[in-house]
């Protein structure tokens, strides 16, 4: 029987404040995030980091000095160990450590020789499921004569056990309240129009999943008073997808509202801070009486049981 390795990619984040100008490095010299030349994407890229340093570093001061994404991979990583005992597991990260070539010499030196690969995104984007998956082929490409047989999983979106563990989530984060007093909002990462308009499907499976938790929602009896979709994050003068959601936000009649990160798996800057910190100062701003935003699934039972069942039926 081949050796065989599970890998859990994502974007990553700094461990610590002095990665913090590493990661906006690597996410900013990323050719899946500024598409443009070479030549063009280092000068833009470079100025990019000058200005958004500092303000980063604060945000991540904030939420103790590194990203929360860090603990969340570890302890996903150690609960699908004990589960999956035949099979290597590790995370590799995109723009921090640890990077795609370290792990890939380590499972060569294992002989492994099936890696089955799950982007812990839920929506397939060329932003950040293609841009590990170019990651991942081109560290290999530098590791001689180690040519191992690679499976990818594209998107999850649409398999009930992600989406229950999402609903259990939802369901934690309502506790005590009801939630017909509530609007529930779906926050996903922002996209720039022009990357959907060249056939980036995300938007589209972003919808589809708010339409399964919507079925799902309803069959478990969980009745919000309206359910919102809405893009945080953007960056740039480029027009992104809408409605924004501090637009969304300004928009709703209702001051009780429940933020779900609809396209995260793993808390990290973005929910930790962005929705909870900065959005939650909007939300106050703008009289809202209750603004809650729910976890991601992180390590919750639901969640790695459905990633199990992903690798066994594809693997």
């Amino acid at each position: 029987m081949s050796k065989k390795a599970l890998l859990l990619l994502n974007m990553g984040g700094p461990r610590n404040l002095d990665e913090v100008e590493l990661f906006l490095k690597n996410m900013f010299n990323d050719p899946r995030i500024l598409t443009m030349p070479s030549f063009f994407r280092k000068f833009v890229g470079s100025m990019i980091v000058k200005g958004r340093k500092e303000e980063a570093v604060s945000n991540y001061k904030a939420l103790g000095g590194k990203s929360p994404i860090v603990k969340h991979s570890e302890n996903l990583v150690e609960k699908l160990k004990n589960l999956l005992p035949d099979s290597e597991i590790y995370y590799v990260m995109r723009y921090t450590p640890p990077f795609a070539l370290d792990i890939l010499q380590r499972l060569k030196e294992k002989g492994v020789e099936e890696i089955f690969l799950l982007p812990l995104y839920p929506h397939f984007s060329t932003t950040t499921t293609a841009s590990s998956f170019d990651d991942i082929d081109a560290s290999l490409s530098k590791l001689n004569d180690y040519n191992p047989k690679i499976k990818r999983i594209t998107s999850f979106y649409d398999h009930i056990g992600y989406n229950l563990s999402v609903i259990e989530k939802i369901k934690e984060a309502i506790k005590g309240e009801n939630p017909k007093e509530f609007d529930l909002i779906f926050s996903a990462h922002g996209l720039p129009q022009k990357m959907i308009d060249a056939g980036d499907p995300y938007q589209n499976q972003i919808e589809s999943n708010v339409k399964i938790l919507k079925d799902l929602l309803k069959e478990s009896q969980i009745e919000f008073k309206n359910i919102h979709l809405a893009y945080q994050s953007k960056v740039g003068p480029l027009k992104w997808l809408s409605p924004s959601l501090e637009e969304k936000l300004k928009e709703i009649e209702n001051k009780k509202v429940l933020i779900y990160p609809i396209s995260f798996t793993l808390d990290n800057s973005e929910t930790d801070y962005e929705l909870s910190i900065e959005y939650k100062d909007i939300a106050k701003k703008l009289g809202f009486e209750k603004y809650i935003v729910s976890k991601c699934v992180n390590d919750s039972d639901l969640f790695v049981k459905s990633l199990i069942d992903i690798y066994r039926q594809n693997s």
